[in-house]
């Protein structure tokens, strides 16, 4: 039985993979067991089930889904695509995804890394290797371009601007966008009107 393969898959060349170890096939699907009720990755060291007792599935969470454990030998967790195979990097995208969701402009950093589960000096130095600034950085620089578009779609006054793009004041907002643009951001309003 199969269960939301990828296209291009069919029970026989899972069921071949699945025999012969094939790294090729480790984390596109898993295979379920019937009669111990576990779930494992293609590559598994256990020995392989009998055909005629597995069904494969396309993610773990649909063999979970299914009523089907995780192999304690394999650990399905870590095959590649799950959170845990891509590591370090998983982290710093929901950290990214936080930041442009506005959360650094309530928050620290010290409580961004609380609720990442990381400590505040390894997310700095996760977000260095990864991205090559710093959380605040990435904040910042998100806090300015949404101001630019504010200023450049609507006609919003500019102190109005600066909070809705989450500077926490106006002098702040005007330092931003003359370390940015080398210029404040009246002119580019300014700018927009004569034309």
């Amino acid at each position: 039985m199969l269960t939301g393969l990828p296209p291009g898959l069919d029970w026989d060349t899972c069921d071949r993979a699945r025999l012969a170890r094939d790294r090729a096939f480790d984390g596109v699907f898993f295979t379920g067991v019937r009669t111990t009720r576990i779930y494992c990755r293609p590559v598994c060291p256990v020995r392989p089930a009998r055909s005629k007792n597995v069904l494969f599935f396309g993610s773990a969470a649909a063999a979970e889904r299914a009523g089907f454990r995780p192999c304690l030998r394999c650990s399905p967790e870590t095959a590649p695509g799950s959170p845990a195979w891509n590591g370090t990097a998983t982290t710093v995208a929901r950290g990214m995804r936080l930041i442009e969701e506005g959360f650094l402009d309530e928050g620290s950093v010290a409580e961004l890394a609380e609720r990442l589960g990381v400590g505040p000096r390894h997310l700095l130095r996760l977000f260095l290797r990864h991205t090559g600034a710093s959380p605040s950085d990435i904040a910042a620089t998100r806090r300015v371009q949404a101001a630019k578009r504010f200023i450049d779609q609507t006609t919003m006054p500019l102190c109005e601007i600066a909070f809705a793009s989450g500077f926490r004041s106006v002098r702040r907002f005007n330092d931003a966008f003359r370390a940015t643009y080398g210029r404040p951001p009246s002119s580019f309003r300014k700018a927009v009107q004569t034309k």
